[in-house]
């Protein structure tokens, strides 16, 4: 069953994967703002923040942005064929790298953890980095589409460490 439908999804056409893949990435997205939403109203604001925090009306925003261009990156990808291990090694990492994404809203947010999530966001960005050179020889746009991801990532890395010395 699973090769069946494996081998209908990479029949699809590059519009119809590149349409699953945001969609897949806007629902993993979904989770981490369920996890998030949680302790934005209780324990994240009891914290000490640095001043150069962003206001809490910037992330949704901004992450739903970089979901859409984080699905499109991974459809284009996918849209050059799983048969290619160089497209399944991308795909690979992209895949890690949305794990720790979503892991790390559960260790920082629900835990309430910002040293556990430091050490996530800093796997994360390695990963994210590893993603974008994996994508640049299958599809140069697809990784380009990660840039903002990367740096919206090293300021919440900044960020993240800023809490955590704070508290």
């Amino acid at each position: 069953m699973y090769e069946r439908t494996a081998r209908l999804l990479d029949s699809a056409s590059p519009t119809w994967k590149v349409a699953i893949a945001i969609a897949i990435t806007l629902l993993l997205g979904s989770t981490s703002g369920l996890i998030t939403a949680g302790a934005i109203e209780g324990w994240y604001t009891e914290i000490e923040k640095p001043t150069f925090n962003p206001p809490e009306t910037v992330f949704g925003p901004v992450w739903t942005v970089l979901y859409i261009m984080m699905g499109f990156a991974a459809g284009l990808i996918w849209s050059n064929g799983l048969e290619d291990p160089k497209v399944r090694r991308a795909l690979s990492l992209f895949g890690v790298q949305m794990l720790l994404n979503v892991l790390w809203s559960l260790l920082f947010f629900g835990l309430k953890s910002p040293g556990l999530a430091l050490v996530d966001i800093t796997l994360l960005l390695l990963t994210i980095i590893l993603c974008i050179r994996a994508f640049h020889p299958i599809d140069r746009w697809a990784s380009y589409l990660l840039v903002p991801y990367v740096l919206w990532v090293s300021f919440a890395t900044v960020l993240n460490a800023s809490i955590w010395l704070l508290n």
